[in-house]
């Protein structure tokens, strides 16, 4: 055989010890990983009246519903921000973090015929969803800034960080898809127990109250959980405060790195019986 034609031939090893993410192969299957990704937009919005607006339908009903019972009724304090604005520049970042943490954990169980059938880097699987998602997100920014808007608000400088805090939220978010998807190969009671768990979440996390309503001494606590320092540094760079976080956005990155490695690991740990249970 010519050497001309061995570039037209994959070899497919047993992975090595430690993380072995293989970045070559990953670059590799590329085309595949954005394949996975604009799939799972065309069938999230597959034969639906709204199509994407349901993007925007879903953080600002919610924005709504939060402003009157919380905003309103429950006098909930926003750190000088009006209400809607406030909820609303957290919800967007929470929902699309919510959703790729909902998509990812069950990505390996929804695509079991192409997990046995071919193969290709099984971190796509909880990766697509993260990268569908920020189609949603993007889409979901024209209220915000519509708000703005109306409220008087300007991003400044600051709106330089939001690649940082996307980026971490994607981390954090794709660390634990592969940890749960893992699991749920097993275990089909994560895509169960996920939902409420998220749910129950959504109220320990600063999305529709501000970290200093928590008393000085525990808000460390807080800052244990990654989308607190996001959720933080996602309102002041869009909104262009001047208090900005960043210690608690470093503390966060740190946290996301971490849960990544270990979700990697652990998916790469486990990978070899996929086929076999799913």
């Amino acid at each position: 055989m010519s050497n001309s034609d061995n570039r037209y031939h994959r070899i497919i090893r047993p992975p090595g010890k430690g993380i072995n993410l293989n970045i070559p192969e990953i670059w590799f299957y590329r085309e595949l990983l954005f394949y996975l990704a604009w799939r799972e937009v065309k069938i999230r919005y597959k034969q639906t009246i709204m199509g994407a607006g349901w993007a925007i339908l879903q953080p600002s009903f919610s924005m709504i519903v939060f402003t009157l019972f919380f905003g309103k009724l429950a006098k909930m304090p926003s750190d000088g921000i009006p209400y809607p604005l406030f909820s609303y520049a957290g919800l967007i970042l929470w929902i699309y973090f919510s959703s790729t943490l909902t998509h990812g954990s069950t990505s390996m169980v929804n695509n079991a015929q192409m997990l046995t059938k071919v193969y290709f880097p099984r971190i796509f699987f909880p990766s697509a969803p993260a990268l569908s998602g920020i189609f949603d997100y993007f889409i979901s920014l024209i209220v915000l800034f519509i708000l703005m808007m109306y409220y008087g608000f300007i991003p400044s400088y600051t709106i330089l960080i939001l690649p940082i805090v996307l980026i971490g939220t994607i981390l954090c978010a794709t660390g634990l898809g592969c940890i749960l998807s893992s699991i749920c190969v097993k275990y089909r009671d994560v895509q169960f127990a996920l939902p409420f768990f998220i749910q129950l979440a959504m109220f320990i996390c600063p999305v529709i109250y501000p970290v200093s309503i928590a008393p000085q001494n525990v808000q460390w606590v807080l800052y244990l959980n990654p989308m607190t320092g996001f959720l933080n540094a996602h309102r002041a760079c869009l909104l262009g405060l001047d208090s900005f976080d960043l210690f608690g956005l470093i503390i966060a990155i740190i946290i996301s790195i971490l849960i990544f490695v270990i979700g990697v690991v652990y998916l790469k740990k486990t990978e070899h019986y996929f086929a076999d249970l799913i």
